[in-house]
């Protein structure tokens, strides 16, 4: 089923993703949610409205908004099931208060060292936290210590996005090595696994194609 979205929802989100990047936060709520009454199948405005709220630090209002864009995009929207998985995570004790909020700002970080330092602080505190182990997999040069902070994200229950991106980078760093074998074992498994997201299985599924046409 294909929607369309109204010109004046579209010019009410960008409006809205300006305001709230100027730190005009309650204006860019009050863009947003006219433009989710608009178009309220369109998981853009609630998605940039949760962000805003974790902004400001209402991780409760947040993660409503988050949940429904999840029930809108049952398949996966950006970061949606990431961040609300550490929402959760947050809210049931496991994260510190706060932790969501500064964890996702860490993606602006530019000084590549810092963002090591910090990360491998995270992972030594809350070693079963999977995106902190991800993103650390993605700044680590040595291959044996990517795949070591891979597994170790894929040890941690990781939700469906980040899950993905773990089995994917584990199987191109195999792929990099040489295992060309393990590679394309891994990327089996992940075609037909039920907890990757469509896009990571029909990637992986295009390279076990290509690796054995026959099937």
């Amino acid at each position: 089923m294909t929607y369309e979205i109204p010109p004046e929802a579209h010019r009410l989100h960008a409006e809205g993703r300006s305001a709230g990047s100027r730190g005009d936060y309650d204006r860019a709520l009050a863009l947003l949610g006219r433009a989710a009454a608009l178009a309220p199948d369109w998981p853009y405005p609630p998605y940039d409205a949760a962000f805003t709220h974790l902004m400001r630090g209402d991780t409760r209002a947040a993660q409503n908004l988050y949940e429904r864009v999840a029930n809108l995009s049952p398949s996966g929207f950006f970061t949606c099931r990431t961040t609300l998985d550490m929402l959760k995570r947050e809210h049931a004790g496991q994260l510190a208060p706060g932790f969501s909020r500064a964890f996702v700002q860490l993606e602006w970080l530019e000084d590549r060292a810092e963002k090591m330092r910090i990360l491998r602080s995270i992972t030594q505190r809350f070693p079963g936290f999977p995106p902190a182990w991800k993103e650390l997999s993605l700044l680590l040069e040595d291959p044996q210590d990517r795949l070591i902070a891979l597994d170790n994200g894929l040890a941690g229950d990781p939700d469906p996005e980040t899950r993905t991106t773990l089995l994917l980078n584990k199987a191109g760093l195999y792929a990099s090595v040489g295992d060309v074998i393990a590679a394309t074992a891994l990327y089996a498994v992940i075609a037909d696994d039920p907890d990757v997201t469509p896009t990571g299985a029909a990637f992986a599924r295009a390279f076990r194609d290509k690796q054995n046409p026959g099937m």
